[in-house]
């Protein structure tokens, strides 16, 4: 999946493919539909009252910030391999941590940057305090991460496995 280290974004094969098919799509037909929903609210006529006018352009406006979000992301690309399944939390892995060594209190996320954040499943980033904190450990292993009280928190990692999703 995706680690952010300096401007450097790693991306699996397929995830490099999904980004670049959607900048594509945003960059041709979906300029060309903004284009023409905006040209018809034009002619409809007083640019001030007409909110078909401001939806388009709120719109395009949508549009082109997330053609820049993906083209200076890709720019920054590197393709690389999906994460082992050898028990290693790495970005792309879909993790299992107990709260203070306690099996009872858990929680199940996704370890991965924000373009692969679904309904399916809680997303941290390799970057947040959590994300960076089992980030590189193994199953079986202890870590900290700080909380934003500046307090330390210990995980037990009790699985890591590849995102197949």
């Amino acid at each position: 999946m995706t680690q952010t280290s300096e401007n450097v974004t790693w991306l699996t094969q397929e995830a490099y493919n999904k980004l670049k098919d959607e900048l594509e799509y945003l960059t041709g037909p979906a300029r060309t539909e903004i284009s023409a929903k905006i040209a018809a609210a034009r002619e409809e006529g007083d640019l001030r009252e007409n909110g078909g006018y401001h939806a388009a352009k709120e719109e395009q406006g949508k549009q082109e910030l997330r053609v820049r979000q993906l083209t200076q992301l890709l720019e920054n690309a590197k393709v690389g391999e999906a994460p082992a399944a050898d028990g290693s939390v790495a970005p792309g892995t879909v993790v299992t941590i107990a709260f203070d060594g306690d099996e009872d209190d858990t929680l199940t996320f996704l370890l991965a940057s924000r373009e692969y954040a679904s309904g399916d499943i809680e997303t941290y980033s390799p970057q947040s305090p959590l994300g960076a904190g089992v980030n590189g450990h193994r199953v079986g292993e202890d870590a900290e991460y700080e909380l934003p009280n500046g307090r330390k928190a210990s995980v037990k990692i009790l699985r890591a496995e590849p995102y197949d999703g």
